[in-house]
């Protein structure tokens, strides 16, 4: 059931409350410690739970979410049916 599953995740808020780190960026990319991003707790959380079809729904100001996805999360064999796809707006 699970190798079935499509994880879909809703990232890319305006994140208002956060303003000054959300200036030039959403807030599902906004730092957190270091080379991290917040979304990485999202996908790694799939990663653990068996999920490797994942999409996420960028929104707002999503250049630097999809760049941080390319570099940092390349690690899916797309041969075995395993992606990370952002899905602009």
């Amino acid at each position: 059931m699970i190798d079935n599953t499509i994880a879909i995740i809703l990232a890319g808020g305006e994140g208002s409350r956060l303003q000054p780190l959300t200036h030039l960026r959403a807030k599902p990319s906004v730092p957190f410690g270091g080379k991290y991003r917040i979304i990485d707790f999202t996908l790694t959380n799939c990663l653990h739970s068996g999920l490797r079809r994942i999409l996420v729904l960028t929104q707002y100001k999503s250049h630097s979410l999809q760049k941080h996805l390319r570099d940092g999360w390349s690690i899916f064999n797309p041969e075995l049916g395993e992606y990370i796809t952002p899905v602009p707006a």
